[in-house]
């Protein structure tokens, strides 16, 4: 069975990378996803969970979040922290420039000034980028490694946060689609609530994954695979138009940082 195989691979990769990295234990954020669950999951079958880490950041987030994440840490018997970051991300927010000040500076693109789009991903993406820092405080505290829980489905599109939860130092889930966390997260025993549950980033209320994304992960990843494999034949035009502009733009994340050699 694949998950079986996927899942003693994982957990023996991540066994490795923690002897050889000289750290104590791993963190990882819970968020009350399936992505952190499994992460979660496999590292604890892997290095035991006496040193696997769980922290819980709410940041006027979800209750039901953190409520989740608790049942996953249970399951797999990992100790948590929480951090609050609600009153940090406003903190932060309150500090930062104002669309008004960046348009007297002319800094804004033509048609930008008041449109809501662009403060509201600025301000989501504060989160994820806090829940960076936090981990990593953490990390320099405890002797940890950062674990991060991107799958490849949310990798190949960009969805996710530059510096924020695309700052990590391991990726174990990264080659999985979303589809294959699944059939992992069920074979380890992830709490059914969890696997069930719509996913999402926590940018702000109410926010879900597949309707930021405009596809559900069916159709994610049935293109994805598609493309995979060079064969887009049974693709809606729709949807195969759709991935393929993601991942175009996203392309940015994914890329080494450019540099200039004299």
């Amino acid at each position: 069975m694949k998950a079986v195989s996927l899942a003693n691979r994982i957990s023996d990769w991540l066994k490795d990378r923690l002897e050889e990295s000289g750290a104590r234990t791993f963190i990882v954020a819970l968020s009350g996803g399936i992505d952190s669950a499994v992460v979660c999951g496999l590292a604890a079958r892997g290095v035991g969970p006496d040193r696997v880490l769980g922290v819980i950041m709410p940041s006027a987030s979800n209750p039901d979040d953190a409520v989740e994440a608790a049942k996953v840490a249970a399951m797999f018997g990992i100790k948590t922290l929480t951090v609050d970051l609600t009153s940090l991300a406003e903190t932060f927010r309150s500090t930062m420039p104002t669309e008004n000040a960046l348009d007297a500076l002319k800094l804004l693109p033509a048609g930008a000034s008041g449109a809501e789009a662009p403060q509201k991903l600025a301000t989501a993406n504060v989160r994820p980028r806090l829940r960076m820092t936090t981990l990593y405080y953490i990390a320099n505290l405890a002797n940890g490694i950062v674990v991060g829980t991107g799958n490849k489905s949310e990798a190949m599109i960009g969805y996710f946060t530059k510096y924020g939860d695309g700052g990590v130092d391991l990726l174990p889930i990264i080659d999985l689609y979303k589809h294959e966390v699944r059939s992992v997260a069920e074979l380890i025993g992830v709490p059914q609530s969890v696997i069930d549950r719509p996913p999402s980033a926590g940018l702000w209320q109410d926010q879900t994954d597949e309707d930021e994304i405009g596809l559900t992960y069916a159709q994610l990843d049935e293109a994805l695979v598609a493309i995979e494999s060079g064969d887009v034949s049974g693709i809606d035009r729709s949807v195969l138009d759709r991935v393929q502009s993601l991942h175009r733009g996203s392309a940015h994340k994914r890329a080494s940082i450019p540099v200039f050699l004299q």
